[in-house]
């Protein structure tokens, strides 16, 4: 199949460091590539995705005009002879293809507007639309507009070490965006009530109200002895943080889409404590892969009881359930199901 991918080009595909959609699309193009299947790539110019890249751009407050220059570049791939157009960017940048029959897969990653999915499925062509939600939690929002489908987002499973000889002075980590909706206040808290080290790593948004809280109620919690901060992690030392681990906290205070970075510390072997937010419980089998838990106490309560959880178990969902290759499989299965139609 040939094939058009696009992505939102405000980080390269794939990232350095934080990029989660970004770290998707990278993994899917490598696996379809691996099938034969001829892809396009419309993403950040500074990718290196391992597939022909089209690069673009767009404005730090995206407005009409990005729309109209985007759409103009997009409505090319209408007489490219593709099969189909799968986006996991703006929906509104391939407005122009909505008119037409060409087969067209839109995935969500973050929480649909449901107002915009109504008017795409009322101007595309007959048949030629479909929706991908990376969770049920995400699908619900939309199924009774459109048929949309599943496919929860993978790793590539060789990217990460097994480690099931955990030292009885591991720390539990957090990892992620330092911001209130992630939870990481949350996590110190619990690290505190069950006296345990915590390292957490990720990066803090510049928007002053990321700032204020890292501040204000983050930082003066951070000894660097029992709570320390990294900072950004890549790849390798993402790798060893998650497998050096007794547990992972994702103690979000928001509806949580997915989590990439929870299937990751499944390969690791490392087992998940989270809120019972969005899609955690999906990803999350209490008492087998780790903890859903409610408040603070029941956080600190599942830390204490961590000894439980088999760490081969997780490892095999993150090879069974989360892993790169079925992820392929199955966009690949959509693809040639929406040509069947025609």
């Amino acid at each position: 199949m040939k094939i058009a991918m696009i992505v939102n080009p405000l980080i390269p595909v794939p990232p350095e460091q934080y990029g989660g959609i970004e770290r998707i699309v990278y993994m899917l193009v490598q696996e379809l590539s691996k099938k034969g299947h001829e892809i396009t790539l419309y993403a950040n110019k500074n990718s290196k995705p391992g597939c022909k890249l089209i690069g673009y751009r767009e404005s730090e407050n995206y407005g009409l005009m990005d729309m109209i220059k985007i759409n103009l570049l997009t409505s090319a791939i209408a007489f490219g002879n593709y099969d189909i157009v799968h986006t996991f960017g703006r929906m509104s940048n391939i407005g122009l293809l909505m008119l037409g029959k060409l087969p067209k897969i839109v995935s969500y990653q973050l929480p649909p507007t449901v107002s915009q999915v109504k008017k795409a499925v009322k101007i595309s062509g007959k048949n030629s639309l479909q929706f991908t939600a990376c969770s049920n939690y995400i699908a619900r929002q939309i199924n009774t507009i459109s048929k949309v489908t599943t496919i929860y987002n993978g790793i590539d499973i060789n990217d990460y070490l097994f480690n099931n000889d955990i030292s009885a002075d591991a720390p539990l980590v957090f990892l992620g965006r330092i911001q209130r909706e992630k939870g990481t206040a949350i996590a110190i808290q619990t690290a505190i009530k069950t006296n345990q080290k915590l390292i957490i790593a990720g990066n803090i948004p510049a928007e002053n109200i990321h700032q204020q809280y890292f501040n204000e109620e983050v930082k003066p919690l951070i000894d660097q002895d029992q709570i320390r901060y990294i900072g950004p992690v890549n790849n390798i030392q993402k790798n060893e943080l998650l497998r050096n681990a007794i547990a992972l906290l994702m103690p979000v205070t928001w509806d949580e889409p997915f989590g990439i970075v929870m299937a990751e510390a499944f390969a690791c072997g490392t087992p998940v404590i989270g809120f019972n937010r969005g899609a955690v419980p999906e990803v999350v089998t209490n008492g087998t892969t780790g903890f859903i838990c409610n408040t603070v106490d029941e956080m600190a309560a599942a830390v204490r009881n961590i000894d439980i959880i088999d760490r081969n178990n997780c490892r095999k969902v993150a090879e069974e359930k989360f892993n790169s290759v079925l992820l392929a499989a199955q966009y690949e299965q959509l693809y040639m199901n929406a040509l069947n139609k025609y």
